[in-house]
């Protein structure tokens, strides 16, 4: 899995490899939630780019092949059920870096909104835990 995916010159995808690939829980909480708009803030940041959790959990070949050519895979989990880390890991995946928003002290609800200040909050951490 170390190889690098090679793409014709020029070719693009939104799903194509960068050097760190954020992949992110979209359960049904706050939290599953927020794990996902940190996912797309860091991406819009240029800090990583957010790939696609589910295509892991249905083995899509090409899903499959960009998370093989992520230098660092980083996985971000809503609560302790670890979703997103266990989908990678069982797809065979090595995890560089998990993150549990729950243990960051955000209070897991059944509320499917997400508030911006905490998803900055959030941000804030994450920046210094990944060290971006």
């Amino acid at each position: 899995m170390a190889e690098k995916v090679k793409m014709a010159e020029g070719a693009k995808c939104a799903c194509e490899a960068a050097n760190i690939g954020l992949y992110a829980c979209s359960g049904a909480s706050n939290v599953g939630q927020m794990a996902n708009q940190v996912a797309v803030e860091l991406t819009k940041q240029g800090k990583g780019r957010m790939m696609c959790t589910a295509g892991i959990g249905g083995r899509i070949p090409g899903i499959m092949k960009s998370t093989e050519g992520a230098d660092v895979i980083v996985a971000i989990d809503g609560c302790s059920l670890n979703c997103t880390k266990q989908s990678l890991e069982l797809a065979g995946f090595t995890v560089g870096t998990h993150v549990v928003l729950t243990e960051l002290g955000v209070a897991k609800n059944k509320h499917l909104d997400v508030d911006a200040n905490e998803v900055s909050e959030i941000l804030v951490k994450l920046e210094k835990s990944l060290g971006i």
